[in-house]
């Protein structure tokens, strides 16, 4: 996954600076809206719609102040039956803060539940810490703010977003990992294993420590 752009919901895809620009692709996938976020974000095709931001792919680039503007851009193309592409250089890091964010607001997923259904259909997405850290933080303080406001601002929404990523990571549970991720569950695991280990002996060292002292008193009395 990542060849290409990738569909993430129906009317909302997700992909690269390449992907912006591949007539076939646009065309095959419905494209009507781009929300582009990369270092020199600016329109390309003069028959779509755009929404351009500049931002740098660093963990010190404040990127939530962007979610809003983006939430409303995706949702409104999508109410009106159009295709958004979200996109940056990669369609690893930028675009994929966005749509979590969106994925968030249209949802009751959490940050990482969201970022783990992005990669259901793009296994390359992985915004940077610094991004996952205003992801959480968006989680905790505006994500249910803004499921409340896209109720209101259009009550008539029919979208069933939510059993659609739950369906889409209930099938690929029982899929392959990503080798990353194989590591990191080994070393999860390993260390699980560890701290058992410890607290066990700890134990049976404290336990064999009570038995010779109630063996020594027994003897004195």
């Amino acid at each position: 996954m990542g060849n290409g752009m990738n569909k993430v919901l129906p009317g909302l895809y997700l992909g690269n600076y390449r992907d912006a620009k591949d007539m076939e692709q646009l065309t095959k996938n419905n494209i009507t809206h781009i929300l582009a976020i990369h270092d020199n974000a600016q329109p390309v095709l003069e028959h779509l719609v755009y929404k351009c931001i500049n931002a740098a792919d660093s963990p010190d680039q404040e990127i939530s102040g962007y979610f809003q503007d983006s939430i409303d851009f995706i949702h409104k193309c999508r109410l009106n039956n159009g295709a958004c592409l979200v996109h940056c250089m990669a369609g690893v890091s930028r675009s994929t803060s966005l749509v979590a964010a969106y994925i968030m607001a249209v949802t009751q997923l959490n940050w990482r539940d969201a970022i783990k259904a992005i990669k259901c259909s793009r296994s390359i997405a992985n915004p940077n810490y610094g991004f996952q850290r205003q992801l959480q933080d968006f989680c905790n303080s505006q994500a249910s703010k803004q499921r409340e406001r896209l109720r209101k601002d259009f009550p008539d929404t029919e979208f069933k977003d939510e059993e659609y990523l739950l369906e889409l990571m209930a099938n690929n549970e029982d899929k392959d990992v990503s080798e990353e991720d194989a590591i990191m569950n080994a070393l999860c695991n390993h260390t699980t294993r560890t701290k058992l280990n410890s607290i066990n002996k700890e134990n049976q060292e404290t336990s064999h420590e009570n038995g010779e002292e109630t063996s020594n008193k027994e003897q004195e009395d």
